[in-house]
């Protein structure tokens, strides 16, 4: 098992968490879907425990999604910000800046907050390409006590790479997140 301490100092007095990279394959295609997501939740919980800083944790959870989910070609947040999404902490190319609640693929998922699994994103009416590579796409909603933080937005260039499996591990990441993204 490895273990690599985050932050400087002794453990950062105490708020830097242990993150378990080395200890996960992370391959899909040696274990369940479901695993997977278990364990990336494990080590969200690891990287985002203790910090209070909600843009901070934005970041290191778009940075593991990055890292250990095969076939990305964006994963990121937008956040809720005076009833729009703004771009948040993302890994991927350039994006838009500013969605408006009910359109494209995020600003539906903010509007009707209902994660949105899209096998192709050119079928789906409204679709803004901010990136003409992707080719499905999957947004879950942050939602904390009613309210509306934000989403998570995972692209990929390949047709149908995200599943109910995603979907249902994502939403868990997002759980798990939610309180820690509230200053």
């Amino acid at each position: 098992m490895l273990l690599i301490a985050l932050g400087r100092g002794p453990i950062a007095q105490g708020r830097a968490r242990a993150y378990i990279a080395g200890m996960y394959a992370f391959d899909i295609a040696a274990g369940s879907k479901s695993e997977l997501y278990r364990e990336l939740t494990t080590a969200l919980d690891s990287l985002t425990a203790d910090e209070p800083d909600p843009i901070a944790n934005m970041a290191n959870a778009a940075a593991l999604l990055w890292e250990f989910l095969p076939d990305l070609n964006w994963a990121g947040f937008y956040r809720n910000l005076g009833g729009e999404l703004v771009l948040g902490p993302f890994q991927g190319k350039v994006a838009c800046i500013r969605i408006p609640f009910g359109k494209g693929v995020c600003g539906t998922a903010a509007a009707e907050r209902e994660t949105q699994l899209v096998e192709d994103v050119n079928a789906f009416s409204g679709h803004i390409a901010c990136d003409s590579a992707s080719r499905s796409e999957l947004v879950v909603p942050i939602v904390h006590q009613g309210e509306l933080i934000g989403v998570l937005d995972l692209d990929s260039p390949s047709l149908a790479r995200f599943d109910h499996g995603d979907a249902a591990g994502c939403e868990a990441l997002v759980a798990l997140l939610a309180p820690r993204l509230v200053a």
